[in-house]
C-alpha cells in the first residue's frame, strides 16, 4: 500500500482592511468586517427588533447592552476564547434596540396557549403569538429592524420543542387508495394533483424552523433567543464567546457581510446537494431535493429541487431524474447569476452520495455553458490515520492511498488554536469523483467553505457550508409548501 501525506494550508479569509486572516475573529477585529471595502453601502447600523414575553425582551435587551462593550473571556485558552472588544469596535456599526420594535406576548396568553392538553393545537397556538409580533414589526410604517430576537423562554421550548402526530384512520385509508392508484397501469402519480382537496399537513415540525418559515413570509431573518444565550449560567458557553458567536450572526442576517473568502482565480458557484425526509398526511414518505449555494465571495442561496418518490424497496440513495438534475441546474446558474450579474465560470456541486448516470447527465446538460464542472462525492468514512503526538493529525491533513483514494481530515489538530477542539478521533471524508479532478484543490474548497458559517465566529466545524445546514433548510423548506407565493427569498440569512 502506498500512502502519500499532503498538508493543505489553512484557508485564509478577507476582510475590511488589508490583508488576510485564517481566524475569524482576528480579522474582525483587526482589519473589520469585509463590506468595509463597499464604503457608504456598509451595514452601519444593526436594528434588532425583540419579539417574546416581557421577562424574556429585557433579558434580550440587556444582553444586547452588554455587548456593546467589552466582554473579558474567562477560559484559559485565550487562542481560542478571546476577548469581546464590543460590537462598535469589532463592526464599525452600531447595535440598536427600540420600544417601536419590540412586541410584548402577553404572559396570560403565552401561559394559557402552553396549557393545552393537544400538542399539534398548542404547537400552532404558540407559533401564532410569535408570528403576530413578527407581522407588526414587519408593516412598521417608520424605520423597521432588519433583524428580529425571537425570545422563548424555557418551558415553551419545553413544551414545543417539536410535534410529532400519527395518521388518522381517515387519512391512512385515503393513502392506501393513492398507493393502489399509482401501480403501474394508472395514470395517477403522488405528484400530481391531490385527491379533492384534501389540506396537506406536516407528521413532524420542529419550532425553530416553523418560526424562521413564518420570519421568511414577512421578509424579515430572526434570531432565535434563549437563555443560553442571554444568561451567565454555570452550563452555558463563556460569555465573550457567546457574544461572538450572536455578534456575527445578528451582523449577517441584518444585511452585513462579516468576511469572505479569498478571491478565486475564476468566479465560482459552490453548491451542495442533499435531500430531506419530509412525511404529510397525503403523500408517502419522500425526500424533497435541497440546493444550497455559494458564489465565490460567499453570498449563500437557498433553492428547494423536486420531490423524490421514497422507495423502500430500493437503495438508501436517493437520486434525482435526468430530467430533474436539469431543472435544478438551471435553477443555480440563474440564482448565481441574479445575485452576482453573471453566471458563475465554474460550478462545483457537493454530495454525500454518489452521482448516477441521469444526474450526471441532468446536471452536465444544465451546466453545458459553464466551463468548468465538478461533480463531487464527500462520503463520511472509518479511515483512521495515527500520529505519534498527544494531539491528533492536523487539519487539512489530505491522505492519498494507493494514488485512487483521497481522505481529507477536516477537523483535527487546529495550528492557530493551539489545540485539538474535538472530543472524539477525528475521522476523514473521502473525496471522489467520476471525473478527472485536481483533489488537492478541491481538499482546498472544503476547507475554505467550512470557515464560511455566518452563525458563528468559531471556525472549529469541519463540514464545508455547503452540506452543514441541509437538514434545517429542508425543515423551513417543508413548512412553507403553500401555493400562494410566487418566490420565495433565497437569500441564506433566513434560513440559518
Amino acid at each position: 500500500m502506498d500512502i502519500k501525506i499532503i498538508e493543505i494550508q489553512p484557508t485564509e479569509l478577507e476582510f475590511g482592511g488589508i490583508g488576510s486572516f485564517t481566524d475569524p475573529k482576528v480579522g474582525l477585529k483587526q482589519a473589520g468586517p469585509f463590506d468595509v471595502r463597499f464604503g457608504a453601502a456598509q451595514l452601519k447600523e444593526v436594528r434588532v427588533g425583540l419579539v417574546g414575553p416581557r421577562e424574556m425582551n429585557m433579558k434580550a435587551a440587556f444582553w444586547l447592552e452588554r455587548c456593546q462593550g467589552l466582554i473579558p473571556t474567562t477560559m484559559k485558552n485565550t487562542q481560542q476564547y478571546p476577548d469581546y472588544p464590543g460590537f462598535g469596535m469589532v463592526f464599525q456599526a452600531t447595535l440598536n434596540t427600540s420600544t417601536v420594535w419590540t412586541h410584548e406576548i402577553a404572559s396570560e396568553e403565552l401561559t394559557d396557549a402552553l396549557a393545552i392538553q393537544d400538542d399539534s393545537l398548542r404547537f400552532d397556538t404558540v407559533l401564532n403569538l410569535y408570528n403576530k409580533g413578527l407581522e407588526k414589526l414587519s408593516t412598521l410604517e417608520s424605520t423597521r429592524p432588519n433583524v428580529i430576537f425571537c425570545c422563548l423562554p424555557e418551558n415553551l421550548v419545553d413544551a414545543c420543542h417539536h410535534v410529532e402526530r400519527k395518521l388518522t384512520k381517515d387519512e391512512k385509508s385515503e393513502l392506501k387508495k393513492m398507493a393502489s392508484a399509482n401501480k403501474p397501469g394508472f395514470q395517477f402519480s403522488l405528484f400530481d394533483e391531490q385527491i379533492e382537496d384534501t389540506e396537506e399537513d406536516l407528521l413532524y415540525r420542529d419550532f425553530r424552523r416553523a418560526l424562521k418559515a413564518k420570519a421568511i413570509l414577512v421578509n424579515i431573518p430572526i434570531q432565535i433567543g434563549r437563555d443560553k444565550i442571554f444568561l451567565d449560567l454555570a452550563d452555558n458557553q463563556d460569555a465573550a464567546a457567546r457574544a461572538w458567536n450572536s455578534s456575527v450572526a445578528l451582523y449577517y442576517k441584518a444585511g452585513g457581510i462579516p468576511w469572505r473568502l479569498r478571491a478565486h482565480d475564476v468566479e465560482t458557484c459552490f453548491v451542495g446537494i442533499t435531500f430531506h425526509h419530509l412525511r404529510t398526511n397525503i403523500k408517502q414518505v419522500v425526500k424533497s431535493c435541497i440546493a444550497q449555494g455559494f458564489s465565490s465571495d460567499g453570498e449563500g442561496f437557498a433553492l428547494r429541487g423536486s420531490d423524490v418518490e421514497y422507495n423502500p424497496r430500493a437503495s438508501r440513495a436517493v437520486h434525482l431524474s435526468s430530467a430533474q438534475s436539469f431543472e435544478l441546474g438551471v435553477k443555480i446558474i440563474e440564482e448565481y447569476a441574479y445575485r452576482t450579474g453573471l453566471p458563475p465560470q465554474r460550478i462545483v456541486l457537493h454530495k454525500t452520495s454518489f452521482f448516477d448516470e441521469n444526474e450526471e447527465e441532468g446536471f452536465r446538460n444544465a451546466f453545458s455553458s459553464i466551463p468548468i464542472v465538478e461533480l463531487i462525492n464527500l462520503q463520511e468514512t472509518a479511515f483512521c490515520l495515527v500520529k505519534h503526538s498527544k494531539y491528533p493529525v492536523d487539519r487539512g491533513t489530505l491522505c492519498v492511498v494507493n494514488d485512487t483514494s483521497y481522505y481529507l481530515f477536516n477537523t483535527g489538530y487546529i495550528r492557530e488554536l493551539g489545540t485539538y477542539p474535538g472530543a472524539h478521533i477525528p475521522r476523514p471524508i473521502e473525496i471522489r469523483s467520476n471525473e478527472p479532478l485536481d483533489v488537492v484543490k478541491a481538499a482546498e474548497d472544503i476547507l475554505a467553505l467550512a470557515r464560511m458559517n455566518w452563525n458563528t465566529s468559531s471556525f472549529t466545524g469541519g463540514a464545508p457550508v455547503t452540506l452543514s445546514f441541509s437538514r434545517q433548510v429542508g425543515g423551513i423548506m417543508a413548512e412553507l409548501n403553500v401555493k400562494n407565493i410566487r418566490k420565495l427569498p433565497t437569500s441564506f440569512r433566513f434560513y440559518i
